[in-house]
């Protein structure tokens, strides 16, 4: 049977995971759920995690000869580019999925960048083209100009486009066909991509491109085959270009049928499989038969772009709902994730020894978000520091990261949107108009971007879209210019009262509500102006003769506005700590008592 290795690749959103349930349920898969079974891809709807599936097309009923196609469903945010990276590797053809509205957006650009590197010939799927707006010849010409801005060589620009509605299941090569499923798509893909490479004789070369874990078989490396044969039982060599080799068993050897591993006793090259028995292994990593053959080249991945520490949580509420609260846990689960996460990047060893946590690295906030989120549910409770950009320095001069961001949003948003990233060193590149709708693209620093998602909502009243990339390390930007608020800071312990927030509300914006369980220095709001300010949430109403229960007016509370993950790291500032338990997420000062701040400050000077 050939075998045909493809990769699903899009911008975030555009359907990538969508179209590749549609093609697992024309192909006989459809009662296995859907590509993102992870419960917070679920809820987020986003690809968090590369995914393997496999179907056999056409169905053996057809009479025609039966190729297996293997499918690796790819994240579309940014912060989960490594995940792509990775992937590219181990297939032969990408599906670059684009929304006929939306067009080529930055994630597009990069991962289209990343397969054409690798010398590989996208096929072209532009998708929803049932959207009102939808403008499939307009987004042609658009790929086709990224095409070439990327410096595509002639083969790959000569790419063949379909079109789709991949949440209907159907698929065309031409707007004015006529179809009924994703027989044109299936079809494309055993005429443009090339069989995998079928030479068993050879010596055995794979290379582990993914990370799983099971419970009973520890951990399992899921590989492409690239030449000869991988067998049960079979004894090989791990090697990485460094030169490190060492020798394991293969102890059981899957492949993909659908999104189920398969147990198999054999499988060839050109396939892809999932090997257990090998606990040292790890990504880029190559397996071969011989001690002698050489190591495949090394899969390379971009660097982190922030940090922020991970702490002990030290807050009067410590201890109260997390199962794992010391840092020798908190460890442990890090260096689990180290183990599939390689976008992650963990120091160990803190250089303030007063602190009892660690430095962690990552591709952006909702990178460090997932994984925190993650641990959190695992009932980890944990602290986290202000995100921070990393700063290189070459030849004397500091570089930072910087971004292209990419601003969809109703014109009449769109000058208070350049001013504040303005303020923030965003530099405009280009502007377009489509009807009442602007698309606005800025090069900026990271350091810009922290704190600003939520600001942009506000501005936009919930209507702009806003995407970014990073573009590489520039010259520092200088200082940059935030809408700063001042943090309303609790000076007591207890419970809080409506009436206190009632008298407060004026103030700011609050972040609990009435009969929340509160401590001295934690964060309960933030102010209207800059500054912070101490202030006391439980105290209650003074009842006396002069004022009883029943004469006041009625307390109007505005809801609180409640804190995420994200939320906290875009709200939180230098002197402050996130605190996140299985239950809550607070914001806190790092010096609880105001007498402490104020020696704090008073160091500082």
């Amino acid at each position: 049977m050939e075998i045909r290795n493809i990769a699903i690749i899009a911008h975030v959103d555009h359907g990538k995971t969508t179209l590749t349930d549609a093609i697992m349920t024309q192909c006989g898969h459809g009662d296995e759920g859907t590509m993102d079974s992870n419960a917070l891809e679920q809820e987020r709807g986003i690809t968090i995690y590369a995914k393997n599936t496999s179907i056999n097309y056409p169905l053996a009923s057809s009479g025609r000869p039966v190729t297996k196609i293997n499918i690796v469903d790819t994240p579309g945010h940014a912060d989960f580019g490594s995940e792509v990276e990775r992937v590219l590797r181990s297939i032969d053809t990408v599906l670059l999925v684009v929304d006929a509205q939306e067009g080529p957006m930055p994630q597009t650009r990069f991962v289209l960048k990343k397969s054409l590197e690798l010398g590989l010939k996208p096929i072209v799927i532009i998708n929803k083209i049932d959207k009102p707006a939808a403008n499939p010849t307009r987004v042609h010409d658009e790929v086709l100009e990224l095409f070439m801005e990327l410096g595509a060589n002639d083969e790959q620009i000569d790419f063949p486009t379909i079109y789709a509605i991949g949440r209907e299941g159907v698929a065309k090569k031409k707007l004015t066909d006529e179809s009924k499923d994703l027989t044109p798509l299936l079809d494309t893909i055993l005429e443009h991509v090339p069989p995998a490479n079928k030479d068993s004789s050879a010596a055995l070369t794979a290379q582990v491109f993914n990370l799983g874990y099971d419970n009973f078989l520890g951990r399992l490396a899921i590989c492409r085959v690239y030449d000869g044969s991988i067998k049960d039982g079979q004894n090989i060599w791990i090697k990485d270009i460094n030169g490190k080799s060492f020798s394991g068993k293969v102890t059981k050897l899957f492949t993909f049928s659908g999104k189920k591993r398969e147990e198999t006793k054999v499988a060839e090259s050109g396939d892809i499989v999932t090997v257990a028995g090998v606990p040292d292994i790890n990504i880029g990593e190559t397996i071969t038969d011989n001690e002698a053959t050489p190591a495949l080249p090394a899969i390379t991945v971009d660097e982190p772009t922030i940090s922020l520490q991970f702490l002990v949580n030290s807050s009067p509420f410590a201890g109260r709902e997390g199962t794992f609260v010391t840092g020798r846990q908190i460890r442990e689960r890090l260096e689990l994730e180290l183990e599939t996460n390689v976008g992650l990047k963990v120091d160990f060893n803190s250089s303030d020894p007063s602190v009892d946590g660690f430095t962690v690295y990552g591709r952006g906030e909702l990178h460090i978000a997932i994984l925190v989120e993650n641990m959190r549910r695992e009932g980890y409770e944990l602290q986290i520091s202000q995100p921070k950009v990393i700063i290189h320095e070459e030849n004397g001069e500091k570089l930072e990261p910087f971004e292209e961001v990419i601003v969809d949003c109703p014109q009449e948003y769109s000058g208070t949107i350049i001013e504040t990233l303005g303020k923030r060193k965003g530099i405009m590149k280009d502007m377009k108009n489509h009807g009442n709708q602007v698309r606005m693209v800025f090069e900026m620093p990271t350091r810009g971007l922290l704190g600003y998602r939520n600001i942009f909502t506000i501005d936009t009243k919930g209507e702009g879209i806003m995407s970014s990339r990073v573009i590489g390390f520039r010259p520092y930007a200088g200082e940059i210019e935030k809408r700063e608020t001042g943090s309303m800071t609790s000076m007591a312990s207890g419970k809080s009262f409506g009436f206190s927030l009632w008298n407060l509300q004026d103030r700011g914006r609050l972040y609990i509500s009435p009969a929340m369980e509160i401590y001295e220095g934690m964060v309960i709001g933030d102010t209207s102006k800059g500054d912070d300010m101490d202030v006391n949430p439980c105290k209650g109403k003074q009842l006396s003769n002069m004022r009883s229960s029943g004469k006041d007016e009625a307390l109007n509370l505005v809801p609180p506005y409640e804190l995420s993950i994200e939320r906290g790291m875009e709200l939180m500032r230098d002197d402050e700590y996130l605190e996140i338990t299985p239950k809550n997420i607070r914001l806190r000062k790092k010096l609880l008592t105001e007498l402490d701040r104020s020696r704090g400050r008073r160091k500082d000077l």
